[in-house]
């Protein structure tokens, strides 16, 4: 089960990335908007998977109707993932939001 600190911790582990107030919640930015909280518990961030994973896992991942113009934003239950899976989806998220990774 992940948690805030757990999306706080990772997100601020990327290259660049800063916190700051977003309607009211935390959130994270590389060059534009990687993660906010939600509410309680509840996650968004970037990815181009959107679809694949409300489909598999619906009562994890999911959607609000205003999200339907943007396509990429996908809503997370925390307790529904481990940190592995909370550190990949925010990679994804860093680089749809324009961040870059160091070179390896």
């Amino acid at each position: 089960m992940a948690t805030e600190a757990d999306v706080r911790r990772l997100s601020l582990s990327l290259p660049g990335v800063t916190e700051r107030s977003s309607w009211g919640q935390p959130a994270w930015f590389a060059k534009t908007l990687m993660a906010r909280m939600w509410e309680p518990g509840v996650l968004t961030v970037k990815t181009n998977e959107r679809e694949a994973l409300a489909g598999t896992e619906p009562e994890v991942y999911f959607w609000m109707p205003h999200h339907d113009r943007s396509p990429q934003l996908v809503l997370i239950r925390l307790a529904g993932i481990d940190t592995g899976e909370l550190g990949e989806l925010l990679e994804d998220s860093f680089l749809l939001a324009g961040g870059r990774l160091a070179q390896r």
